[in-house]
């Protein structure tokens, strides 16, 4: 969880995000070629994505599908008439020279999402972030630059068109984030959304989901916004916090400075960490929107819009907010079970097989966590599954096994599988609960230990430690800690 920063407190920043998500479709937008990623340059295009003359569009069913389910999940109003118009401007990676996009009937607007942050204590701030509007698009193709090595730069540049038609559905944030730090939320909790909803992998490396940001600075108290800039070229969430922290200390300087702030693109250097001017920015009106020609108005019947609405799955924040007031969860384990949607439903269902929830969110977290870091796998390869699981914490709190025999038997039972009872009865590891038993032993090492014995009823009381370690060695650490420590208490204060 991320804990919230403020801005130098005499100016404000106010932040927007443009957020591009490409769909998970088999096929693009408007004809039938393949959305597959890492295909050989070139080779997923055809005359309707090129832009040929004498073909026509035709819209994808499923884009539409999901961009009403993002939209629904993201408490948009779904529009019940839509459109799409051309977005007109000339570069090398757009071989129509213009774009199909939606401009004044957007399929969903007025929307919202929440962000959660942390305070310096650690405890969560809940911030909703307006959405302005999210509307279909159609992507560009990739320009690829390239040159000798001996010489700086790039000396020529290659295009791949593969890109070109692949769906998008672009959200538009409200000016309510205030901070790199909450725009670095609010655009993880876009991801989580749409990868809950399986309408986008969300993979920023893949340029499946990609954020503009669009920034001014004011005093505090001034009421108009200060000149806007757009910063793009940001692969990774980290990436979007340093660029807008950087942009708004950039912004002030210049403002105090007497400098006059223009509204112009700029682009994240990585290397350099720094933002640089890019162009000047292009308003609406040098697109020369009008109506799409080759496609008629959309409209989405009341039927079809209640079955999409009742498809919805439990959202991350539902998911988060029902983990603390149902579960007794921290604000903290709600936000690292519910980041993954695959991770939530593993510790769903080891709950449903009466795993202790805190216990179950402990190992999910802790060592079974670190296993899937170590291995680099998904939760749902990992051969112990979440009703082993919960059995397995249940031995623990029976008392057959303790947490540190439990840990040792992890690493088989997350490779191979199998009942963590049965391994436990084949390996012959039960931990010791039979006080009987436990007194003999304790007896045997107090025995073996007279010096200690005699040094710890001297008053070196922390030799209690030094007598539960021999039991514990002396059983192959089977030897139920607790109960141990009760009676060697006992024992050595008799």
């Amino acid at each position: 969880m991320t804990t919230a920063a403020p801005v130098k407190t005499q100016y404000e920043a106010i932040i927007g995000l443009e957020t591009h998500c490409q769909l998970s479709t088999e096929t693009k937008i408007f004809c039938n070629c393949s959305t597959e990623f890492g295909a050989t340059p070139n080779q997923n295009v055809c005359p309707v994505c090129m832009g040929m003359p004498g073909v026509l569009p035709v819209l994808n069913q499923k884009v539409l599908e999901y961009a009403v389910k993002a939209g629904l999940a993201l408490n948009c109003a779904i529009a019940p008439d839509s459109k799409f118009d051309r977005k007109q401007y000339f570069y090398p990676d757009l071989p129509k020279n213009y774009q199909i996009s939606q401009y004044d009937l957007p399929i969903a607007e007025h929307g919202s999402l929440e962000i959660e942050l942390t305070d310096a204590d650690g405890n969560p701030i809940r911030k909703k972030i307006g959405i302005t509007r999210l509307h279909m698009e159609e992507d560009a193709g990739k320009l690829v630059h390239a040159g000798s090595e001996r010489l700086s730069g790039s000396t020529y540049s290659l295009v791949d068109y593969n890109r070109t038609g692949i769906p998008l559905i672009e959200i538009v944030s409200e000016p309510d984030i205030r901070s790199g730090v909450e725009a670095a939320e609010y655009a993880q909790e876009v991801r989580r959304i749409v990868r809950y909803l399986g309408v986008s992998d969300g993979n920023m490396q893949e340029g499946s989901l990609r954020c503009d940001v669009n920034i001014s600075v004011r005093p505090v108290g001034q009421k108009e916004f200060g000149t806007k800039v757009e910063i793009k070229n940001m692969n990774s969430f980290n990436a979007i916090q340093r660029a807008i922290d950087y942009e708004i200390d950039r912004q002030i300087e210049a403002i105090e400075s007497g400098e006059r702030i223009i509204q112009e693109t700029r682009l994240w250097e990585e290397g350099s960490q720094r933002t640089v001017s890019m162009r000047t920015k292009e308003g609406s009106s040098d697109y020369r929107y009008f109506p799409e020609p080759d496609l008629t108005p959309m409209q989405v019947p009341a039927e079809q819009l209640s079955k999409w609405k009742s498809e919805l799955p439990e959202l991350p924040a539902q998911k988060r907010h029902r983990y603390e007031s149902e579960l007794g969860l921290s604000a903290y384990d709600a936000r690292v079970l519910t980041d993954d949607k695959s991770v939530s439903e593993y510790f769903e269902a080891a709950i449903a097989a009466k795993a202790n929830p805190k216990q179950a969110a402990n190992w999910v977290m802790g060592d079974i966590s670190a296993y899937l870091n170590t291995a680099k796998l998904n939760i749902a390869e990992i051969a112990l599954k979440p009703q082993i699981l919960a059995e397995l914490i249940s031995l623990i709190e029976d008392g057959t096994i303790s947490g540190k025999i439990a840990k040792e038997i992890l690493p088989e039972l997350l490779s191979k599988g199998g009942s963590a009872k049965e391994l436990v009865e084949s390996k012959g590891v039960k931990q010791i609960s039979d006080k009987g038993e436990l007194e003999k032993i304790i007896n045997e090492v107090l025995a073996a230990n007279p010096k200690e014995l005699e040094q710890y009823r001297s008053g070196k009381t922390k030799l209690l430690g030094f007598f539960v370690g021999q039991v514990m060695k002396q059983t192959g650490g089977q030897a139920d800690p607790k109960l141990t420590n009760q009676m060697m208490a006992q024992k050595l204060n008799s």
